[in-house]
This record gives structure tokens, C-alpha cells and sequence, in this order.
């Protein structure tokens, strides 16, 4: 075979450094944007800090803590964006008007809150909690999620987790494996893996079908990479008979995968205050959302040493311009982060009006499926956008997951979500006589009656949850 040059012309989706950074920096919290900003400005020199202004929406001044002020690079970042923060009348949509009492206009102040750090279980948890498994396979999700590594990995063999469920339970392999696949779904992508090879056929699963070298990153995660080292690249492209361009491409995209994907989250746990990340008000009656500003530095190009570059030596112009360059990337990240943030609590305020208006008990069911597929995002991504993030509302500050809870069939064909049924519970046992408390069956009696029909040891498990004491211990005399 003689060598040869071929140009050929395609196009690839890689996880370039910039995406990289914008994915991160949707998971960060409020307090370690603040932080990652004071590094960057610390670092960079080409980053300035700039003045907050007061945000303003159809002429009219926003709450505290929304603010909006452009850079002067032309972006806005981590501000109001009128166009994205308004819910209000548009192509297809309709205003939700105040039917609360009126005091409710009203916000009340959001102060900080404590907060424990998110481990990964918590975090596949809380999915699972949304997702639709019967009671059975809950337990063994449960299980496997206790068994997975702060990596990611599930370095324990199957069998011994069917040891850990006993034998009462008699699960099969092939039931726990399916089980096993269903929490491999989870965020962040390649979670749930047993081998480096599968942690990266998992990652390439959620990326488009047409990407480009997406096949043969499949078809070398599945045993050809580990031979890379010995062989090299043209080894590999001999072994397959491909052009080692296309070799190359398939390495870059899998080089661009995360090997460790449980650390995203499980290394992002050392919150011990939380500050609101957007503003949740209403204004003349209707719903209104803008980005925090409250702890909230604002950035920007600094000029002076922009302006510098053209005067500057060969040395110096390339290093501020490798700086000018990732103050950009800086900026744009936490434009897209900003974007996206105001894209899902836009959905949210559209699905779970009821719930801002009149609590728990008005919240629907909701998952992180159906608010991706409302607003065209993967559902990684909106698990991302939410998680860790709290809203400053008029009934206080609540993290951005209060506003998903998964439900169950009513007796009238609609749904209630397990929040509902927690605060109908609630009800029932605050207005009980304090000298015979109703008891599980006899609350799961009430609530079907209302149409919610629940088991007794749902009704248990509910109760369990709020920490309310059974029916003997709740006796007053």
C-alpha cells in the first residue's frame, strides 16, 4: 500500500473545551459560580468586573434580587433577559392570571438557607423517584444505586447485589440487569457503567445518531481501545481495514468522553449555604421569572488591555490574546447557562402554576422527560439546569426539584402527584380528633373517596416521609 493524501470534507460533533465549560458550569451552584468567577477574574486579566443595574420589565422595576446589566462584550451574563423572563401572551400561549388572595403579590424576602452537599446517590435517587418502575424494581434500583461507586462505576458483581435483596426477594440476574439499564439512563450519561468500555458506549448513546465517527467510537469502546496503546492508531486502522483519518476522529470523540462521570456530581458537594438562583414574582396578576442577582459578581472584557494587543510584542499579543480568547468562552458559557436556566423555568411556570398559587397540594405531576421534550433539551441537561438551583418565590425559597414529583392515576382519569397526596395526608391529620387519630387504612378509605386511590402502605410510606407518628403514638387524651 503506497501513501497517500485524501481531503475529505464532514462534519463532527466533539465535546470541545468550551462545551465542556458550559456543561459545568450549568451544574454549578449559586455560591460556586461566585467562586469559579473570582478565580477566572483572579486568573485572567483580560476579565474586569462591572457595576449591577437595576432591571427593569415593560418599564416597571423588578423585586430585589433581579438585575440586568451587559458586559461590555455584548453578552448578559447571569441577568434578566426580558424576552426569556416574561411569561406572557405570545404564539400559542396564554397569561395565567392571579386567582390567590391578594397579599399574596406580595414576595417575601428570600434569605439564605443551609444545605447539605449532594452526594450521587442522592442524585440518582431523586431520578429514579420520577421515574415510572413498579414497586419491585424500585427496590432493586434502590439497591444497585447503593452499590455504585463515587466514580460511577458498579464495580460490584450482580450476584452479590441479589444477595443483599436475600433470598425472599428471589431476584434473577436478568431482572436486576434490566433494572440495571434502566439506571444507566440516568444523568449524568454513563452512569451505572461495569467497564471503562461501557461508561463510553453509554456516553456516546445520548449524542445525535448523525454525529459524525459516533459508529466506529462504538465499535472501538467495545475492545479495539485497549489494544490503542500497544498497537497505535495505525495498528487499529489495519485491524479494521479503515483509513487511519477515520480511526483518528472516532479517538478524538471518545477522548472528549468523561471516564469518571460519577465525580460531576459526586465532587460538587461542599454546599453549606444556598442563595436563590432566579427571582419568581407576580406583577399585575401574572407569573414573572428573571435570573438572581443577588450574589451575583458581573464580568467583562477589559478594553484597556484588549486595546493593547495591537501594540504589543509577539509574545505578549499571543499570550493576552490566548486570554482574550477563554474570557469569551467564559462569558458566552455563562450566557448559554443563563439561557437555559430561564428556558426550564419558563416550562416550570407553565406546568406548575397551580402550585405557586396555592401550594403543594395544587402540584401536578411532572419529570425531567417532559419538561426536555416541551423545550427541545436532553433530559441530562434539565437535571443539570435544576439541580442544585433554588428559586426565590412568595412562598419562600425552594429548590428548583419542589416543582417535579411523580403521580399516580386518580379514579377520575387524571393524576396526582406523590406531594399532593403528602399534603392531603397532612390535611386529613391535622383536622382529626386528637382522641382517636385516623389510621393508615382508614386514611387510604378518605383519600379514595376523593378520588386518589392509594394503598394503605403507600399512605404508611407517605407518612414515614413527613415524619408524622402512626395513629397510637399520635393518641392525645
Amino acid at each position: 500500500m503506497k501513501p497517500r493524501l485524501q481531503a475529505t470534507l464532514g462534519q463532527q460533533l466533539v465535546m470541545t473545551p468550551q462545551l465542556r465549560q458550559a456543561i459545568r458550569l450549568l451544574q454549578l451552584s449559586a455560591a460556586e459560580l461566585e467562586t469559579e468567577i473570582a478565580e477566572a477574574v483572579e486568573t485572567n486579566p483580560l476579565l474586569d468586573w462591572t457595576e449591577t443595574s437595576i432591571a427593569t420589565i415593560d418599564g416597571e422595576t423588578a423585586p430585589d434580587g433581579a438585575a440586568s446589566t451587559k458586559s461590555d462584550e455584548g453578552y448578559e451574563t447571569e441577568t434578566l433577559a426580558p424576552a426569556e423572563a416574561d411569561w406572557g401572551p405570545g404564539d400559542g400561549e396564554t397569561w395565567y392570571e392571579r386567582t390567590g388572595p391578594a397579599d399574596a403579590d406580595e414576595d417575601i424576602p428570600g434569605a439564605e438557607q443551609v444545605a447539605e452537599g449532594e452526594t450521587l446517590q442522592d442524585h440518582l435517587l431523586w431520578q429514579l423517584h420520577l421515574s415510572p418502575l413498579s414497586p419491585r424494581d424500585r427496590i432493586i434500583a434502590v439497591t444497585v444505586i447503593e452499590a455504585i461507586e463515587d466514580d460511577g462505576y458498579l464495580r460490584e458483581p450482580l450476584e452479590n447485589i441479589a444477595d443483599t435483596l436475600g433470598a425472599d426477594f428471589h431476584p434473577q440476574q436478568d431482572e436486576i440487569l434490566t433494572v440495571l439499564h434502566q439506571v444507566q439512563r440516568f444523568d449524568p450519561a454513563g452512569v451505572g457503567a461495569r467497564t471503562l468500555g461501557e461508561c463510553l458506549r453509554l456516553q456516546l448513546s445520548v449524542l445525535p445518531e448523525n454525529a459524525p465517527g459516533k459508529t466506529l467510537a462504538h465499535t472501538l469502546a467495545n475492545g479495539p481501545l485497549e489494544r490503542l496503546p500497544k498497537v497505535g492508531m495505525a495498528g487499529i486502522a489495519a485491524e479494521l481495514k479503515l483509513d487511519i483519518g477515520e480511526v483518528e476522529s472516532a479517538v478524538q470523540l471518545l477522548r472528549s468522553l468523561d471516564p469518571k462521570p460519577g465525580l460531576q456530581v459526586g465532587s460538587i458537594s461542599n454546599d453549606t449555604y444556598v442563595a436563590p438562583d432566579v427571582v419568581i414574582w407576580r406583577q399585575h396578576g401574572l407569573w414573572r421569572v428573571a435570573l438572581a442577582d443577588s450574589m451575583r459578581p458581573r464580568i467583562s472584557i477589559h478594553r484597556g488591555y484588549e486595546g493593547m494587543i495591537r501594540h504589543a510584542s509577539a509574545a505578549d499579543a499571543h499570550y493576552l490574546r490566548g486570554h482574550l480568547q477563554e474570557a469569551r468562552w467564559l462569558l458566552k458559557s455563562l450566557e448559554a447557562r443563563g439561557e437555559t436556566l430561564l428556558k426550564v423555568m419558563r416550562c416550570l411556570l407553565h406546568q406548575q402554576a397551580a402550585f405557586l398559587e396555592f401550594g403543594d397540594s395544587a402540584l401536578r405531576p411532572l419529570t425531567l422527560r417532559e419538561v426536555a421534550g416541551e423545550i427541545g433539551l436532553h433530559e441530562s441537561t434539565v437535571s443539570r439546569a435544576v439541580a442544585r438551583k433554588y428559586a426565590r418565590t412568595p412562598r419562600g425559597t425552594i429548590p428548583l426539584r419542589s416543582f417535579f414529583a411523580s403521580g399516580i392515576d386518580t379514579g377520575t382519569g387524571g393524576e396526582a402527584s406523590s406531594t399532593a397526596i403528602q399534603a392531603m395526608i397532612r390535611q386529613l391529620i391535622d383536622a382529626e380528633n386528637p382522641r382517636k387519630p385516623l389510621s393508615d387504612a382508614r386514611l387510604a378509605e378518605t383519600l379514595k373517596a376523593t378520588g386518589v386511590p392509594v394503598a394503605r402502605r403507600t399512605v404508611a410510606k407517605y407518612r414515614e416521609a413527613m415524619s408524622i407518628p402512626s395513629s397510637q403514638d399520635r393518641v392525645r387524651i
